[in-house]
Order: structure tokens, then C-alpha cells, then sequence
């Protein structure tokens, strides 16, 4: 049950008409056909506050959880794109990382069919465009979506049914008892004219009012005259240098600046110093790097900004900004800080992003290459991870921050970083499944490695973009990338860099099944790995090789090179988990030659490798589909749905669209065997249609070939004629051993 909302709002006072109009248009959303409500309102009036405060009351209307996204849509930076709200969206919702489709259609697809038959509150704060809250609309009237902004985006209304609520400033009583409540404890009675007056000067907005109110409780013997004395001539400031006749946006800049002022020199330079960074939230060790800083030294001046309501702490060490002052917060640095200090700043915050993400890497695989080009500074502390598990949190928690940063670097002419840091990220980029990050930041780095003339780098940049567009599976641009990138690495003399890009064509030949070609691909950096004395990538190529001899339907090829591979993993410099995948494929050879007992002791082997940790899934789903498979072998249907059951979020969470079909082609097979044809029919429906949009024509005719099957059994005959023509059909251009079998079972099926 998803559960994302952000606590409720301490020491909320007024808007009772509000909340009651809420409560009237909310009262009949599950169910009612109401599912839009809009608040709109200007800045710092409260719009988050009123959204939280509404679903934290009608929260348990909605049994099936609730979800908060901030949009982001008036930030300095770049807005929250929809697709990268639909990807927080599933991740809450119980999808896993590789499980989330790379299109957007195709997110808000799935985000949708997992709302159907639910009741959930869905909060979209800070949106500044339609575009960015129609993809997040549920398709079902029992959810109820709250949005806040400052436009009236007139479009929902018209188009979508949304109910608009405008958020007027408070009333003078609601924000005099907003000072009074915030200042109790604190303070003797104030008297109410200066309450009053000090509500006026701040506009009687909230986010103000608030800043105000903890200014006041920290200086409880001023009077409050001589406080509303200084807040007046700063007014009186902004007046003179204003150029516009906003007076709400001129009290919120009035009482930026009067609690900005009264910061000690420090901290102030570290509250402008934090309007530098790129990206929406940090922790504090990043705002130690940016601001040059302890660690120990940046928590008490984090402490004192957010006690000041200057920041806002989301986490035990994470921070972030209202936007406005966020924009404050930069405008202050550009002000107060030098050209060269704020360029000092970014240079420390980018190479400690770097440093972390290159020890991230180390704690989670050892075949990829370190790209640093020099130690990090040493008044730079960067991370380290006792274990993967732990870097991958990182990344996750960094994710939005490292996009950020690369366009940030990019933008400030910082060539260097602005290829090494995606360079650095790709088995991350990878793990996670982050298609767009990698494309995007690779095809920045790309830029810059040809600004700099670093053919190396140009190579590593045009292969993580070749590997993205695999993983996407944009084969025919990924081809392109790919050879672009093995041709300046022939160039270059970079030997390793060949070495990864011909394995990286070989696993490109698999997902578009042209094996032959691949056996030579790997054959190719078999020999290369062997050279250049590198053991992890010889166990590596030595179990792809295995890897397409069993896809050809050659068992004893299959087994002489996962034995070789096996062989090779007692090398030094070689993962123990790397014995994975080949005990897998002799395994799978082991079955398909009769020989089960065998079999399955090397699945048990390999099982015992298998930590379960996020590293590797990819492993243990092999494993899962091969006990399954053996299972069948065996005729025992209950335990090979088992496995496959378990099979299905793992292929899920891991992004492999190719075991996906797999499994729900096995789970068909398996339902057939147990008598259940008329279930079978939908998983192999499934699997071709999976199939047809992300792997092959054989996967397809695969599917289909058991589509006609479970359709022969339930009595359909047309349509498994039809079906089956069209298997044949798919099957044309194929002609190893497992597409000749495929194409007799066809030809001989009823």
C-alpha cells in the first residue's frame, strides 16, 4: 500500500471556508465522478500546506494509499517531467526499477491498470503546466487527485472536469493567530496592533508569516516594534530597487532578506552557497563539498537554516528548498559570491558526486574500468559503501541530483567531468534501468569529450549510448552508436575499450537473434580478454559463448564452454557470483540431453552463489526460469508454476523484457500441462504481445506456436490455424536446430 504523503502540517491555523469547500468537492470523489480538485493560488500562500493538511483528514477514505509528488514546476531549475512523476509513481506502487517501461504512454499505461479497482489520494503539488498533470491522472473516478499551482490551468477544467479552488491571502485574524500559534512559548503577549502590523508587512501569506514568526521566537526580549522597525525598512529597500508592482512578491523578497540578514556570515554564505546546487534535494555531505566545508561543520549551519524555515529537512541528513527561496538562495550567490567562487563551488560538489559514484561502481562490479583521471581533492570526503546494496540506495536517492549535475557541468564548460561522471555511472544507469538518464547524459558527454578531442572518451560516451538504446530496444540506433564507438577505440589503440564494445555487439546479435554472428563476436573478445590477461572478462565472454551455443540448440557446445568458463572463475580477479551464469547454461544443456539429477545439482550450486541482493537479480531470475524449466522436464506442473511465478516480478524488476516473455510463455507451457488450457491462453496472448514490442520475430513466433497449442485444447481450431501460419510465417529467416524443431511442431500440430 503505497504511503508517500510528507507529514502533516505542524501548527496549521485558518482556512476553514477552504477546507470546507475541499471536504464538499472531496465528499463526492470515490465514487462520485469528481477526481480533480485545483488549488491555485500566488506564491508562499499556503497551496502545499492546504493540499496536505485536506488529504491528511480525508486519508483514510483512500484505504489503498496515497501519493505526493512535487512537480516542481516553478523551480530554477527544470520542471519534473511526467514521465520521470510516472517512475516515483510505480516505484511507490510496488514496481521495481527495470519493471518500468522506458515510454511514457506506456508508464502512464501501467500507472493507471494499477489504479483501476483502487481508492487512492493522489497529491501533485507545484505543477505549472497541464502537461504535467494529465499523464497523472488516474483513469478511475474511486481516486481523488488534489494539484496545487500558481496558474489556473484553465485546461483541466475544460477538458478534465477539475474542480478549481483559488487560494486567497489570509484573512488579518488567521494570519495574526498564525504569528500568535508560532510564537507561543516564546514570547510575552504581543500586543495585536503590532501582530497586525507585522501580518501586513508580510503580505498575510503564509510562507512569510511563518519566516517572520520564528525570527520574532528567537529573539523573545526585542520588542516587537523594533522588529517590525527592521522588516519595514527593508520593505522600504525593495521599494526603492523594485520594478514591478507586486506587493505580495515584494514582502516575500522583504522577508527573505530580513532573515537572511540576520543569519550569522556563515551560515549566510552557506544558505547562498546551497542556491548553487544542481539539483532539487541534497544531503549533507554534498552540501559539505559545495560549500567547502566538515561534514559536522554543515549540520549546524543545516540546523539553523531550517530551524529558520530558510530550508526544509525531508530526511535524518536531506534537505531542500521552497523554490522561491531556492531562487533566493542563488540570487544572494550571484550577488555576494565571485565568478570564481561560485565556479569553485560547482568544481567541489561535481567532483564529489564523481568520487562517490566512481566508489558506488567499485562496491558493485570489477569490469568496468575506473574513468577518474586524479585522486579527489584532499579536503573532498566522498562515500564509501561496505556493500552494493548500499551503493545502489545511494544512486537511487542521487538519481535526480546526478542528471542534474551533468547539465549543470555541461552548461559551466566543465568538459571533463561532464563525460566522466556518465561514464563512471553506466553499470548504475544500467542496474537501474535509466534509459533517459544515460542517453541524456551520455549524448552531453559526447559533446564534450569532442570539445576536449578525447577520442577515448568519445568511444565511452557512443557506448553508453549504444547500450541504452539496446536496453531500450532501439536496435538499429544502438548498432549505429556501437560501431561508431569501436571504430574510434580501433583508432585510439584502446584495446580494452574494443574489448567491450565487440562483447557489446555480440549481446546486441542476441536480442535480434542473429546467433551465428554472435558466437563470432564473442569468439572475438574471447580472444581479446585472453591477450590483454583480463580473467573477469574471459569468464564473461566465455560464458556468452555458452549463452548462444544453447540458444542454437547445440547441448554439448553449450556445455564444453560453460565449463571452460567454470574453469576460468578460479582465477584471481574474478566475482565469485560470475559462476552464475555458466552453471545455468550447463545446467540447461544437462536437461536438454536427459541427464536431470546433474542438472539440478549444478542449479543447487549455483543457488548457493546467489546473495539476493539488488546486484543480482538478473542472476537469480536465470536461475528461477531454469528450475522451472527442469520442473517441466520432470512433468511436475505445481512446482514449475511455482518457480515461474516467482520468476515474473524478478523479470519485472530487472527490465528483461526478453525473460518476461519467457516466463509468461513457461506459465502458458506449464498450464497446459496441468490441464488448464483455457488459463494458458492469456499468458501466451501476453507473451506475443510483449514479444512483438520488445524482442524478436522467433520470440514471437515462440509465443504464438504455444498460443495455437492452448487454442487447439480449448476447442478454438480457426483461430489455431491461423495462428499457427502466422508462427510459420515469423519463422522464415530462422534456421538453427531450435527453429527447425519449432517449425516441425508446427507443421505437425492438428
Amino acid at each position: 500500500m503505497p504511503r508517500q504523503l510528507p507529514g502533516d502540517v505542524p501548527g496549521f491555523v485558518g482556512r476553514a471556508a477552504e477546507l470546507a469547500r475541499l471536504e464538499t468537492l472531496g465528499a463526492a470523489g470515490p465514487g462520485g465522478g469528481v477526481r480533480l480538485m485545483l488549488v491555485a493560488g500566488t506564491a508562499g500562500a499556503g497551496k502545499t500546506s492546504l493540499a496536505l493538511r485536506f488529504a491528511h483528514l480525508v486519508r483514510e477514505r483512500f484505504p489503498d494509499g496515497q501519493l505526493f509528488v512535487n512537480l516542481r514546476g516553478y523551480d530554477p531549475g527544470p520542471p519534473l517531467a511526467p514521465e520521470a512523476a510516472l517512475e516515483r509513481f510505480l516505484r511507490a506502487l510496488g514496481i521495481e526499477a527495470g519493471a518500468i517501461p522506458t515510454d511514457g504512454e506506456e508508464r502512464a499505461e501501467l500507472y493507471r491498470s494499477l489504479l483501476a479497482e483502487r481508492r487512492v489520494l493522489v497529491v501533485l503539488d507545484n505543477a505549472a503546466t497541464v502537461g504535467q498533470v494529465r499523464p497523472l491522472l488516474p483513469g478511475h473516478a474511486d481516486c481523488l487527485v488534489v494539484a496545487t499551482s500558481r496558474g489556473r490551468l484553465a485546461g483541466l477544467s475544460a477538458r478534465d472536469g477539475a474542480h478549481r479552488l483559488t487560494l486567497g491571502l489570509l484573512t488579518e485574524p488567521e494570519a495574526v493567530d498564525l504569528l500568535t500559534t508560532a510564537t507561543a512559548g516564546y514570547r510575552h503577549r504581543d500586543a495585536p496592533e503590532h501582530l497586525a502590523e507585522l501580518a501586513r508587512l508580510c503580505a498575510h501569506l503564509p510562507l512569510a508569516l511563518r519566516i517572520a514568526a520564528e525570527r520574532a521566537a528567537t529573539r523573545p526580549h526585542m520588542p516587537l516594534t523594533d522588529l517590525i522597525a527592521d522588516l519595514r525598512e527593508e520593505s522600504s529597500l525593495w521599494d526603492a530597487l523594485s520594478t514591478d508592482d507586486d506587493a505580495e512578491a515584494d514582502a516575500v523578497r522583504s522577508v527573505f532578506a530580513w532573515s537572511y540578514r540576520a543569519l550569522p556570515p556563515p551560515a549566510a554564505r552557506v544558505f547562498r552557497l546551497l542556491g548553487l546546487h544542481p539539483g532539487p534535494e541534497f544531503g549533507a555531505d554534498a552540501a559539505a563539498a559545495l560549500t567547502g566545508q566538515s561534514v559536522r561543520q554543515i549540520r549546524n549551519h543545516l540546523d539553523l537554516l531550517a530551524g529558520a524555515h530558510l530550508l526544509e529537512q525531508t530526511g535524518p541528513t536531506r534537505y531542500q528548498f521552497h523554490d522561491l527561496l531556492r531562487a533566493y538562495a542563488a540570487d544572494r550567490a550571484h550577488r555576494e559570491e565571485s565568478a570564481a567562487a561560485r565556479h569553485a563551488a560547482l568544481v567541489r560538489v561535481a567532483g564529489w558526486y564523481l568520487h562517490t559514484a566512481d566508489a558506488a561502481v567499485r562496491s558493485v562490479q570489477s569490469l568496468s574500468p575506473s574513468w577518474l583521471t586524479a585522486p579527489p581533492d584532499p579536503e573532498l570526503r566522498p562515500l564509501a559503501f561496505a556493500d552494493g546494496g548500499r551503493a545502489m540506495d545511494w544512486y537511487a536517492a542521487e538519481r535526480a541530483n546526478l542528471l542534474a549535475l551533468v547539465r549543470a557541468a555541461a552548461a559551466a564548460g566543465l568538459d571533463a567531468i561532464t563525460w566522466q561522471l556518465p561514464a563512471t555511472l553506466q553499470p548504475l544507469h544500467d542496474a537501474h534501468d535509466a534509459v533517459a538518464d544515460a542517453v541524456e547524459t551520455a549524448g552531453l558527454g559526447l559533446v564534450a569529450a569532442r570539445r576536449l578531442g578525447e577520442r577515448r572518451a568519445e568511444a565511452r560516451m557512443q557506448q553508453s549510448i549504444g547500450y541504452g538504446h539496446r536496453r531500450a530496444g532501439r536496435f538499429a540506433e544502438a548498432t549505429a552508436c556501437l560501431r561508431a564507438a569501436l571504430r574510434l577505440q580501433e583508432e585510439a589503440g584502446d584495446r580494452p575499450g574494443v574489448l567491450r564494445t565487440v562483447n557489446g555487439l555480440g549481446l546486441l546479435d542476441m536480442e535480434q537473434r542473429v546467433l551465428d554472428r554472435a558466437v563470432g563476436r564473442f569468439e572475438q573478445a574471447r580472444a581479446m580478454a585472453r591477450a590483454q590477461e583480463q580473467p573477469g572478462w574471459c569468464v564473461t565472454t566465455l560464458s556468452n559463448l555458452a549463452w548462444a551455443h544453447s540458444e542454437l540448440g547445440r547441448p554439448e557446445e553449450t556445455a564444453e564452454f560453460a565449463g571452460q568458463a567454470l574453469e576460468a572463475c578460479g582465477r584471481d580477479g574474478v566475482s565469485p557470483v560470475q559462476r552464475v551464469e555458466p552453471l545455468v547454461y550447463l545446467s540447461r544443456a544437462l536437461r536438454e540431453t536427459g541427464r536431470l539429477d546433474e542438472a539440478e545439482e549444478h542449479l543447487r550450486t549455483a543457488g548457493l552463489l546467489i546473495t539476493g541482493g539488488t546486484v543480482f537479480r538478473g542472476h537469480e531470475l536465470l536461475l528461477l526460469c531454469e528450475e522451472a524449466e527442469l520442473a517441466l522436464a520432470r512433468d511436475d506442473g505445481a512446482r514449475a508454476l511455482e518457480a515461474y511465478r516467482r520468476c515474473l516480478p524478478l523479470a519485472r524488476a530487472t527490465g528483461n523484457r526478453r525473460r518476461e516473455v519467457q516466463v509468461h510463455d513457461g506459465t502458458g507451457r506449464t498450464l497446459q500441462l496441468l490441464g488448464r488450457a483455457d488459463e494458458a491462453v492469456g499468458h501466451h496472448q501476453q507473451a506475443a504481445t510483449l514479444a512483438r514490442r520488445h524482442t524478436n520475430p522467433f520470440a514471437v513466433a515462440t509465443a504464438l506456436a504455444h498460443l495455437a497449442d492452448a487454442l487447439s485444447r480449448t476447442g478454438h481450431d480457426e483461430p489455431a490455424r491461423t495462428t499457427r501460419t502466422e508462427a510459420e510465417e515469423l519463422l522464415a529467416p530462422y534456421t538453427d536446430p531450435r527453429a527447425t524443431a519449432l517449425r516441425a511442431h508446427l507443421r505437425t500440430s492438428p
